[in-house]
């Protein structure tokens, strides 16, 4: 009887849990858990200068001595839209401004004529743009695009936004205009497979913007610094990004220093590559946040 009496009184006291703890009244409809902040321009400036140069292999390796090795390192199928073998300026570093797309609920009405649906197409563009004016020097445009074969991107927009300072657009199907993209090198990363056809009005909803994200697997926070080249994009929460680009700064250093020794042993003449540092630099002994 008393181990039958001790069950009761737990059975009670776990009834009781579950009451109070979904008859709660005070828990809020909706909730943002990760918090978003705000940076200035000079402050955006300040932190991008540190990774003038630096390749995505430094990053990498820097990541990896923070402590941040794999998690920040976007899903490899996503990949530079063109390249440039000579000056290698498909490579972009950047602060991302973040966009989250979803699958439109409904589909554009009928028109009597294409007249008649220039007018409403127009005003979803206004009505959709509103994060443009956010688009500053150094902003990279990371989409996480939930609908089907929508280029959310083309030629006229990767021109306008790389005008404004846009340097150059993340995601895993951002751009349609894949031939002029390409011919006006805007960089452009994405799934080749998923190069979107499309575009926007009847197909896609802008859920949000400069909020956090999820693109190649890779939470991506407004803010946060993105370094892509040919081996694909890093993430650098902005919290580490001072230090991780310290420590890349010294591995792309040491690594043009042992690469020019090794131009000159096998008789290459150096290129542009090699020519900035003839002496090894120190390793950094600044402690690890």
């Amino acid at each position: 009887m008393r181990k039958r009496g001790s069950l009761l009184r737990l059975e009670a006291l776990l009834i009781v849990g579950v009451a109070i703890t979904f008859g709660q009244t005070n828990t809020p409809p909706t909730k943002q858990y990760l918090q978003v902040k705000q940076y200035t321009q000079a402050e955006d400036d300040a932190i991008l200068k540190l990774y003038d140069g630096i390749r995505v292999a430094d990053v990498i390796d820097a990541l990896g001595v923070v402590g941040l090795q794999d998690i920040t390192m976007m899903d490899r199928k996503i990949r530079p839209l063109w390249k440039d073998q000579t000056n290698i300026t498909h490579r972009i570093h950047g602060v991302a401004l973040t966009l989250r797309l979803v699958t439109a609920q409904e589909r554009a009405p009928e028109f009597a004529s294409h007249a008649a649906e220039r007018p409403w197409e127009a005003a979803w563009y206004k009505n959709q743009g509103e994060y443009v004016p956010l688009v500053r020097p150094g902003t990279v445009l990371v989409v996480d695009n939930q609908s089907r074969d929508d280029g959310w991107c083309g030629s006229n927009m990767g021109l306008s936004l790389f005008g404004k300072g846009l340097r150059g657009f993340v995601g895993n199907e951002v751009c349609r205009d894949t031939d002029e993209m390409s011919l006006t090198h805007i960089p452009v990363y994405q799934i080749p497979s998923l190069a979107p056809r499309g575009i926007n009005p009847g197909r896609t909803w802008i859920e949000s913007y400069n909020q956090p994200i999820s693109v190649g697997h890779v939470l991506v926070m407004p803010g946060d610094i993105i370094v892509a080249d040919g081996d694909g994009v890093a993430v650098v929460p902005r919290g580490r990004a001072e230090q991780v680009a310290g420590i890349a700064r010294w591995i792309f250093e040491d690594d043009e220093w042992k690469r020019g020794k090794i131009y000159d042993r096998v008789g290459k003449p150096r290129d542009w590559t090699v020519n900035g540092h003839n002496e090894q630099p120190p390793p950094s002994s600044t402690r690890i946040k």
